[in-house]
C-alpha cells in the first residue's frame, strides 16, 4: 500500500503540475502578480463579462479566494467590475485597457508559460494532444467520482 504514493503515474501528475507551477510563477512574480493573478486576468480575458462565482468555478478556488483577489486587481487598475444590465444584482468582471495591456505584455515578451506549452503543442500531433485531453479527463473523472463518493459516504453518517 506504501508504494501507491511512489507510483509512476502519481510522480508523473506531481512533477508536472509542479513545473508548470514553477513557469506560471515565473511569468507572474516577473510582472509583479501572483499565480492567482496571473490565472485570473487569463480567465477573465478568455471569458469578458464572466462572473464571480463562474469564476472562482473555473479557476478551482472558493468565492471568497477569488473575491478577494479580484478586489486586488481592481485596486490595481487590471481589473473592473460592472453590474449586469439584466439583472442590476449580478456583477460581471472585465479587463481594463491596462489589464489588456499587462496580459498583452506578458503573452508576447517572455512568457515561459506560453513558449513551453506552443513548443508541447508543436511536439505533439493533434491527435495525441486529443488522445492525452481525453485520457486527463478520464483520470479526473475518476479522481472526482471517488471523492463525491467518499463526502457522500461521510454525510450518511
Amino acid at each position: 500500500m506504501n508504494d501507491i504514493f511512489s507510483s509512476p503515474l502519481l510522480n508523473s501528475f506531481s512533477d508536472i503540475n509542479k513545473q508548470l507551477y514553477k513557469l506560471a510563477k515565473e511569468d507572474a512574480e516577473q510582472n509583479g502578480l501572483t499565480v492567482v493573478q496571473l490565472k485570473t486576468l487569463y480567465q477573465v480575458s478568455s471569458k469578458p463579462n464572466i462572473g464571480l462565482v463562474e469564476l472562482a468555478e473555473n479557476l478551482k478556488l472558493t468565492n471568497s479566494t477569488v473575491s478577494g483577489v479580484v478586489d486586488r486587481l481592481v485596486n490595481s487598475g487590471l481589473l473592473d467590475r460592472k453590474i449586469a444590465q439584466k439583472d442590476r444584482r449580478a456583477v460581471t468582471i472585465h479587463l481594463t485597457a491596462e489589464g489588456e495591456q499587462k496580459l498583452q505584455q506578458i503573452v508576447k515578451e517572455d512568457s515561459l508559460l506560453v513558449q513551453q506549452l506552443l513548443d508541447i503543442e508543436q511536439q505533439f500531433t493533434e491527435l495525441e494532444i486529443q488522445q492525452l485531453i481525453a485520457m486527463h479527463k478520464k483520470i479526473y473523472g475518476i479522481l472526482s467520482q471517488s471523492n463525491r463518493e467518499q463526502q457522500k459516504g461521510g454525510s450518511d453518517s
